[in-house]
């Protein structure tokens, strides 16, 4: 495909990931929220729903809600699934576009397991698969019942595939694919519990009987799930930007630490929205998370990595990715003299501690599979090296567009 196209691509489905997801996050914070600060509404007999007063934009606002349903179906409904639609659809869409169809580059390291582009693909698509059917499952069985047994049991799933992961994938693949397979969880209670027990509620009213409260009740557990699942999934998908998260074979350990600090935090404000308290404990946990997951980071990169005497060695033989020759030796010279003093397994530049996206340019294996990334990075934009501040000349710049040419 044409660079350009593909470059442009990606961009406008970032960009449409990320606007959906604002949404779907902000109605997230915002019903939890108003949950929380609900007060007896004496218009809803028998203390079954809610009200509270907002001023916003100059105006004021009454809320009310009903725990089951008002005795009568309003004329309109605002039904409030596309933010979560969209976000999972164009996140998939970016994955497959980004991991699956630059799988030699984004999703598969020869020096952690040596699998092809669509074995990488279809372990990638049945992961969030399993992992929505294994959730799912969990949630209906008994130990539903038990909140914490259930919390600590779907925590222990998510660390096994976190490591799972980083057993078949590169360090950025297994973090964004911990990521979207919660990603999968919070889609599919939207999906597959949430709207439809609405549904199911408004057919009772059509039909002039009363909708099972548990209808209810249920939506608002897996709504309460998504809440807490939100700011983890934020990090990972971030993280994949930052080797210094996936670059360390602890990365699984990083996973669980940020799960117990996002769920913390979202606990302390929920608890203070409902109960006024403040348990700042929960702040305490969570900046104990965050600290270990730094020094973790920290303590096993490449060069932490060889003073621990955990050092990976290079494999040998590292093959080619398909359709890319070797590059010749200009533009291995090239490139050793323009971007390997940070693309490398120690990087030399100061302020620089892991290879930037965790991409390695110091050896023509490791050139010839960023070949991609090069040629969008280095040819097309220009934008590497950043404000070309190793002085790579345009006469090295068209020597590296004949090679990929």
């Amino acid at each position: 495909m044409d660079p350009y196209l593909q470059e442009w691509a990606s961009l406008l489905l970032r960009w449409l990931h990320v606007l959906s997801a604002m949404a779907w996050i902000g109605t997230s914070f915002y019903f939890m929220h108003i949950d929380a600060m609900m007060k007896a509404d004496p218009g809803i007999p028998g203390g079954r729903g809610g009200q509270m007063w907002e001023v916003h934009g100059g105006g004021f606002y009454q809320v009310r809600k009903w725990l089951v349903a008002p005795a009568s179906l309003p004329p309109d409904l605002l039904w409030h699934k596309w933010e979560a639609y969209t976000t999972w659809l164009s996140g998939f869409c970016l994955l497959a576009w980004i991991y699956y169809g630059a799988a030699d580059l984004y999703l598969i390291d020869p020096g952690v397991a040596a699998i092809g582009p669509a074995t990488a693909a279809a372990i990638g698509i049945g992961a969030l698969v399993l992992g929505w059917v294994v959730y799912d499952r969990l949630c209906k069985s008994r130990i539903a019942g038990n909140e914490v047994l259930l919390a600590g049991t779907c925590f222990a799933f998510v660390m096994l595939l976190a490591l799972f992961f980083q057993q078949v994938f590169s360090g950025r693949g297994a973090v964004i694919h911990t990521g979207a397979v919660l990603a999968t969880w919070m889609a599919g209670n939207v999906a597959m519990i949430i709207i439809p027990n609405q549904r199911k509620s408004i057919a009772a009213l059509i039909a002039g009987q009363q909708p099972d409260p548990a209808f209810g009740r249920i939506g608002k557990i897996r709504s309460t799930h998504n809440n807490y699942l939100t700011l983890p999934v934020l990090f990972l998908m971030l993280a994949n930007h930052y080797p210094i998260v996936s670059s360390t074979p602890f990365a699984f350990v990083v996973v669980g630490l940020i799960l117990v600090a996002g769920a913390m935090i979202r606990h302390f404000y929920n608890i203070r929205h409902h109960a006024g308290g403040n348990p700042w404990w929960t702040w305490a946990v969570a900046a104990l998370c965050i600290i270990l997951a730094g020094v973790i980071s920290l303590t096993s990169s490449p060069v932490g990595r060889d003073r621990l005497g955990l050092a990976a060695a290079e494999p040998p033989g590292a093959t080619l990715p398909r359709g890319v020759a070797a590059p010749p030796g200009q533009v291995v010279e090239i490139v050793l003299g323009r971007c390997s003093m940070c693309h490398a397994a120690e990087p030399v530049w100061a302020g620089i501690a892991v290879a930037p996206k965790g991409i390695r340019l110091d050896t023509p294996e490791h050139i010839a599979r960023a070949a991609p990334a090069i040629r969008a990075q280095a040819v097309m934009s220009q934008a590497m090296p950043p404000n070309n501040i190793t002085g790579i000349e345009p006469e090295e710049r068209r020597v590296l567009a004949a090679w990929l040419r």
